[in-house]
Protein backbone atom coordinates (compact mmCIF):
# COMPACT_ATOMS: atom_id res chain seq x y z
CA UNK A 1 0.00 0.00 0.00
CA UNK A 2 1.06 3.26 -0.78
CA UNK A 3 1.96 5.69 2.16
CA UNK A 4 0.90 9.04 0.97
CA UNK A 5 -0.61 11.51 3.45
CA UNK A 6 -1.09 14.18 1.46
CA UNK A 7 -3.72 12.37 -0.22
CA UNK A 8 -7.33 13.09 2.02
CA UNK A 9 -10.56 11.95 0.90
CA UNK A 10 -13.99 12.48 2.82
CA UNK A 11 -17.39 11.88 4.01
CA UNK A 12 -19.88 14.33 3.95
CA UNK A 13 -23.48 13.49 5.43
CA UNK A 14 -26.24 15.18 6.07
CA UNK A 15 -27.78 14.27 9.62
CA UNK A 16 -31.31 14.23 8.25
CA UNK A 17 -32.01 10.86 9.41
CA UNK A 18 -30.64 6.85 10.25
CA UNK A 19 -27.84 6.30 7.44
CA UNK A 20 -29.13 2.87 5.02
CA UNK A 21 -26.89 0.78 3.14
CA UNK A 22 -26.54 3.37 0.54
CA UNK A 23 -25.28 5.76 2.63
CA UNK A 24 -22.95 3.16 4.61
CA UNK A 25 -21.57 1.92 0.77
CA UNK A 26 -20.31 5.83 0.12
CA UNK A 27 -18.68 6.29 3.63
CA UNK A 28 -17.25 3.12 3.09
CA UNK A 29 -15.48 2.89 -0.63
CA UNK A 30 -14.80 6.63 0.24
CA UNK A 31 -12.72 5.59 2.99
CA UNK A 32 -10.80 2.82 1.03
CA UNK A 33 -10.44 4.95 -2.22
CA UNK A 34 -8.00 6.51 -0.12
CA UNK A 35 -6.55 4.43 2.34
CA UNK A 36 -5.50 1.84 0.02
CA UNK A 37 -3.04 4.29 -1.04
CA UNK A 38 -2.05 5.70 2.24
CA UNK A 39 -3.75 8.80 2.51
CA UNK A 40 -6.47 10.26 5.21
CA UNK A 41 -9.76 10.21 5.48
CA UNK A 42 -12.41 13.43 7.58
CA UNK A 43 -15.81 13.56 8.34
CA UNK A 44 -17.82 16.39 8.09
CA UNK A 45 -21.32 16.91 9.18
CA UNK A 46 -23.31 19.37 6.38
CA UNK A 47 -25.89 20.26 8.73
CA UNK A 48 -26.92 23.46 6.46
CA UNK A 49 -30.61 23.02 7.00
CA UNK A 50 -31.00 23.34 10.30
CA UNK A 51 -34.86 22.53 10.15
CA UNK A 52 -34.31 19.25 8.84
CA UNK A 53 -30.79 18.16 10.20
CA UNK A 54 -30.78 17.85 13.90
CA UNK A 55 -28.33 17.33 16.49
CA UNK A 56 -29.80 14.35 17.71
CA UNK A 57 -29.33 12.81 14.17
CA UNK A 58 -25.32 13.43 13.67
CA UNK A 59 -24.82 12.08 16.95
CA UNK A 60 -26.34 8.69 15.67
CA UNK A 61 -24.42 9.10 12.62
CA UNK A 62 -21.09 9.56 14.19
CA UNK A 63 -22.10 6.24 16.10
CA UNK A 64 -22.81 4.43 13.77
CA UNK A 65 -19.18 5.08 11.59
CA UNK A 66 -17.74 4.43 14.79
CA UNK A 67 -19.31 1.15 15.20
CA UNK A 68 -17.88 0.12 11.92
CA UNK A 69 -14.18 1.42 12.29
CA UNK A 70 -14.74 4.24 10.20
CA UNK A 71 -12.96 7.28 12.25
CA UNK A 72 -12.11 10.61 11.15
CA UNK A 73 -8.24 11.33 11.15
CA UNK A 74 -8.87 15.30 11.54
CA UNK A 75 -11.62 17.34 13.45
CA UNK A 76 -14.92 16.94 12.44
CA UNK A 77 -16.39 19.77 11.07
CA UNK A 78 -20.36 21.11 11.56
CA UNK A 79 -21.40 23.13 8.60
CA UNK A 80 -23.91 25.13 10.98
CA UNK A 81 -20.99 26.88 12.57
CA UNK A 82 -19.45 27.96 9.40
CA UNK A 83 -21.41 30.75 8.16
CA UNK A 84 -18.82 33.37 8.53
CA UNK A 85 -16.86 31.38 6.43
CA UNK A 86 -19.13 31.09 4.02
CA UNK A 87 -19.99 34.78 4.14
CA UNK A 88 -16.78 35.73 3.49
CA UNK A 89 -16.44 33.23 0.12
CA UNK A 90 -19.72 34.90 -0.82
CA UNK A 91 -18.22 38.65 -0.57
CA UNK A 92 -15.59 37.35 -2.75
CA UNK A 93 -17.60 36.58 -5.87
CA UNK A 94 -19.68 39.72 -4.52
CA UNK A 95 -16.76 41.88 -5.22
CA UNK A 96 -15.62 40.53 -8.50
CA UNK A 97 -19.58 41.15 -9.77
CA UNK A 98 -20.29 37.77 -9.70
CA UNK A 99 -23.43 37.58 -7.52
CA UNK A 100 -26.96 39.19 -7.79
CA UNK A 101 -30.19 39.05 -5.58
CA UNK A 102 -33.58 36.75 -6.99
CA UNK A 103 -36.85 37.07 -6.23
CA UNK A 104 -38.36 34.54 -8.07
CA UNK A 105 -39.82 31.69 -6.08
CA UNK A 106 -39.65 28.23 -7.55
CA UNK A 107 -43.31 27.81 -9.33
CA UNK A 108 -42.97 31.17 -10.68
CA UNK A 109 -39.49 29.67 -12.40
CA UNK A 110 -41.27 26.54 -13.26
CA UNK A 111 -44.21 28.20 -14.61
CA UNK A 112 -41.96 30.61 -16.78
CA UNK A 113 -40.20 27.24 -18.29
CA UNK A 114 -41.61 25.40 -21.33
CA UNK A 115 -41.40 22.63 -21.75
CA UNK A 116 -39.49 21.61 -18.40
CA UNK A 117 -36.33 19.65 -18.92
CA UNK A 118 -36.74 16.18 -19.17
CA UNK A 119 -34.74 14.88 -15.89
CA UNK A 120 -36.60 17.50 -13.55
CA UNK A 121 -33.87 19.81 -13.73
CA UNK A 122 -34.96 24.24 -13.80
CA UNK A 123 -32.97 26.40 -16.17
CA UNK A 124 -33.14 29.74 -15.08
CA UNK A 125 -32.97 32.12 -16.94
CA UNK A 126 -32.00 35.39 -15.41
CA UNK A 127 -34.71 37.20 -15.20
CA UNK A 128 -33.49 39.06 -11.77
CA UNK A 129 -30.36 40.27 -13.21
CA UNK A 130 -31.40 42.93 -14.46
CA UNK A 131 -33.37 44.62 -12.66
CA UNK A 132 -33.96 48.24 -12.32
CA UNK A 133 -33.69 50.00 -8.92
CA UNK A 134 -36.92 51.08 -8.56
CA UNK A 135 -37.74 47.21 -9.14
CA UNK A 136 -34.86 45.96 -6.79
CA UNK A 137 -36.85 48.56 -4.21
CA UNK A 138 -40.21 47.30 -4.44
CA UNK A 139 -39.22 43.26 -4.31
CA UNK A 140 -37.33 44.05 -1.44
CA UNK A 141 -40.11 45.33 0.46
CA UNK A 142 -42.24 42.02 0.01
CA UNK A 143 -39.76 39.14 0.15
CA UNK A 144 -36.22 38.01 0.70
CA UNK A 145 -34.33 37.33 -2.34
CA UNK A 146 -31.83 34.77 -2.41
CA UNK A 147 -28.67 35.32 -4.00
CA UNK A 148 -27.29 33.80 -7.49
CA UNK A 149 -24.22 33.42 -8.80
CA UNK A 150 -23.18 34.41 -12.65
CA UNK A 151 -22.27 31.45 -15.07
CA UNK A 152 -20.88 31.65 -18.50
CA UNK A 153 -22.03 29.96 -21.68
CA UNK A 154 -19.36 28.38 -21.64
CA UNK A 155 -18.24 24.68 -21.18
CA UNK A 156 -17.02 23.22 -17.91
CA UNK A 157 -14.69 19.79 -17.69
CA UNK A 158 -13.11 17.63 -15.76
CA UNK A 159 -12.41 13.94 -15.78
CA UNK A 160 -13.90 11.86 -13.56
CA UNK A 161 -11.76 8.96 -11.98
CA UNK A 162 -14.55 6.07 -12.92
CA UNK A 163 -16.48 8.09 -15.19
CA UNK A 164 -14.43 9.73 -17.54
CA UNK A 165 -14.49 12.85 -19.56
CA UNK A 166 -17.39 15.03 -18.23
CA UNK A 167 -18.47 18.58 -20.00
CA UNK A 168 -21.29 20.72 -19.05
CA UNK A 169 -21.85 23.95 -20.18
CA UNK A 170 -23.31 25.55 -17.25
CA UNK A 171 -25.23 28.33 -19.08
CA UNK A 172 -27.74 25.96 -20.42
CA UNK A 173 -27.35 23.22 -17.96
CA UNK A 174 -28.71 24.90 -15.35
CA UNK A 175 -28.30 28.41 -15.88
CA UNK A 176 -27.39 31.03 -13.10
CA UNK A 177 -27.68 29.23 -9.70
CA UNK A 178 -28.26 29.95 -6.07
CA UNK A 179 -25.13 30.08 -3.56
CA UNK A 180 -27.70 31.26 -0.67
CA UNK A 181 -31.22 30.80 0.03
CA UNK A 182 -34.07 33.29 1.04
CA UNK A 183 -34.01 32.25 4.08
CA UNK A 184 -30.54 33.26 4.67
CA UNK A 185 -29.32 29.33 5.11
CA UNK A 186 -25.90 28.81 2.41
CA UNK A 187 -26.28 26.18 -0.53
CA UNK A 188 -24.62 23.42 -0.81
CA UNK A 189 -22.63 24.39 -3.98
CA UNK A 190 -20.93 26.57 -2.15
CA UNK A 191 -20.41 25.18 0.95
CA UNK A 192 -19.23 22.35 0.08
CA UNK A 193 -16.65 24.17 -2.17
CA UNK A 194 -15.55 26.26 1.18
CA UNK A 195 -15.46 23.17 3.36
CA UNK A 196 -13.66 20.73 0.87
CA UNK A 197 -10.59 23.67 0.27
CA UNK A 198 -10.63 24.44 3.76
CA UNK A 199 -9.90 20.73 5.02
CA UNK A 200 -7.69 19.87 2.13
CA UNK A 201 -9.52 17.84 0.40
CA UNK A 202 -7.42 16.47 -2.29
CA UNK A 203 -10.35 13.48 -3.69
CA UNK A 204 -14.22 13.48 -3.49
CA UNK A 205 -16.10 10.34 -3.64
CA UNK A 206 -19.76 9.96 -4.03
CA UNK A 207 -22.70 8.82 -5.48
CA UNK A 208 -23.18 9.48 -9.62
CA UNK A 209 -26.05 11.41 -8.88
CA UNK A 210 -24.06 14.31 -8.04
CA UNK A 211 -22.17 13.89 -11.34
CA UNK A 212 -23.58 17.03 -13.05
CA UNK A 213 -23.55 19.33 -10.38
CA UNK A 214 -19.63 18.56 -9.94
CA UNK A 215 -19.42 21.44 -12.50
CA UNK A 216 -21.27 24.45 -10.74
CA UNK A 217 -18.63 23.63 -8.29
CA UNK A 218 -15.54 23.52 -10.22
CA UNK A 219 -16.79 26.82 -11.23
CA UNK A 220 -16.78 28.16 -7.96
CA UNK A 221 -13.42 26.06 -6.98
CA UNK A 222 -12.13 28.37 -10.44
CA UNK A 223 -13.54 31.81 -9.19
CA UNK A 224 -12.78 31.42 -5.79
CA UNK A 225 -9.16 30.33 -6.83
CA UNK A 226 -9.07 26.93 -4.78
CA UNK A 227 -7.46 23.75 -5.84
CA UNK A 228 -9.91 21.49 -7.78
CA UNK A 229 -10.03 18.14 -6.27
CA UNK A 230 -10.26 14.41 -7.69
CA UNK A 231 -13.59 13.46 -8.07
CA UNK A 232 -14.59 9.65 -7.97
CA UNK A 233 -18.44 9.19 -8.37
CA UNK A 234 -20.10 5.74 -7.58
CA UNK A 235 -22.79 3.92 -9.12
CA UNK A 236 -25.74 4.04 -6.95
CA UNK A 237 -27.36 1.07 -5.20
CA UNK A 238 -31.10 0.83 -6.11
CA UNK A 239 -34.09 -0.94 -5.75
CA UNK A 240 -35.16 -3.81 -8.01
CA UNK A 241 -37.33 -1.69 -9.91
CA UNK A 242 -34.29 0.88 -10.55
CA UNK A 243 -34.74 3.60 -8.25
CA UNK A 244 -32.07 4.75 -5.72
CA UNK A 245 -31.83 4.07 -2.28
CA UNK A 246 -33.30 7.03 -0.29
CA UNK A 247 -34.05 7.65 3.60
CA UNK A 248 -37.72 8.39 2.86
CA UNK A 249 -37.89 5.10 1.37
CA UNK A 250 -38.24 2.07 3.61
CA UNK A 251 -35.13 0.83 3.40
CA UNK A 252 -33.50 -0.88 6.66
CA UNK A 253 -31.47 2.00 8.35
CA UNK A 254 -28.02 1.64 10.38
CA UNK A 255 -30.91 0.74 13.59
CA UNK A 256 -32.10 -2.18 11.82
CA UNK A 257 -28.55 -3.01 10.13
CA UNK A 258 -26.50 -2.82 13.50
CA UNK A 259 -28.84 -5.93 15.12
CA UNK A 260 -29.15 -8.07 11.83
CA UNK A 261 -25.52 -7.78 11.25
CA UNK A 262 -22.06 -7.48 12.62
CA UNK A 263 -19.72 -4.49 11.03
CA UNK A 264 -17.60 -7.22 9.35
CA UNK A 265 -20.51 -8.46 7.35
CA UNK A 266 -21.44 -4.85 6.12
CA UNK A 267 -18.05 -4.59 5.36
CA UNK A 268 -18.31 -7.74 3.35
CA UNK A 269 -21.44 -7.07 1.74
CA UNK A 270 -20.42 -3.80 0.71
CA UNK A 271 -17.29 -5.10 -1.12
CA UNK A 272 -19.16 -7.59 -2.65
CA UNK A 273 -21.64 -5.28 -3.79
CA UNK A 274 -18.68 -3.21 -5.30
CA UNK A 275 -17.42 -6.29 -7.21
CA UNK A 276 -14.61 -6.16 -4.61
CA UNK A 277 -15.11 -9.74 -3.91
CA UNK A 278 -16.78 -12.85 -5.00
CA UNK A 279 -19.12 -13.12 -2.18
CA UNK A 280 -20.57 -10.82 0.44
CA UNK A 281 -18.20 -13.42 3.24
CA UNK A 282 -17.69 -10.79 6.37
CA UNK A 283 -14.48 -8.75 5.81
CA UNK A 284 -12.55 -6.66 8.41
CA UNK A 285 -11.75 -3.04 7.70
CA UNK A 286 -8.34 -3.68 7.52
CA UNK A 287 -8.80 -6.57 4.71
CA UNK A 288 -10.52 -4.75 2.90
CA UNK A 289 -8.35 -2.10 2.57
CA UNK A 290 -5.95 -4.23 1.39
CA UNK A 291 -7.83 -5.09 -2.16
CA UNK A 292 -9.89 -2.59 -2.89
CA UNK A 293 -9.19 -1.16 -6.30
CA UNK A 294 -11.56 1.42 -8.53
CA UNK A 295 -10.92 -1.56 -11.54
CA UNK A 296 -13.39 -3.49 -10.00
CA UNK A 297 -16.64 -1.16 -9.49
CA UNK A 298 -19.08 -1.68 -11.95
CA UNK A 299 -20.24 1.15 -14.08
CA UNK A 300 -23.91 0.60 -13.62
CA UNK A 301 -26.38 1.20 -10.86
CA UNK A 302 -26.15 -2.04 -8.59
CA UNK A 303 -29.88 -3.49 -7.60
CA UNK A 304 -30.21 -4.02 -4.04
CA UNK A 305 -33.33 -7.08 -3.50
CA UNK A 306 -34.67 -5.11 -0.40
Amino acid sequence: MENNTHLRGRFAPSPSGRMHLGNVYSAIISYLSVKSRGGEWVVRIEDLDRQRCKPENAALLLSDLDWLGLSSDAPIIYQSKRDDIYAEALSKLAARGLTYGCFCRRADILSAQAPHESDGRVVYSGKCKNLSSSELLALSKVRQPATRVVVPNADIAFTDGHYGKQCINLAHHCGDFIVRRADGNFAYQLSVVVDDAAQGITEVVRGRDLLTSTHQQIFLYQQLELQVPQFWHLPLLVSDSGVRLAKRDKVPDMSALRQMFSPEQIIGKVMFLAHQQPSDLPMTLSEAVGIFSWNNVPMNDIALSL
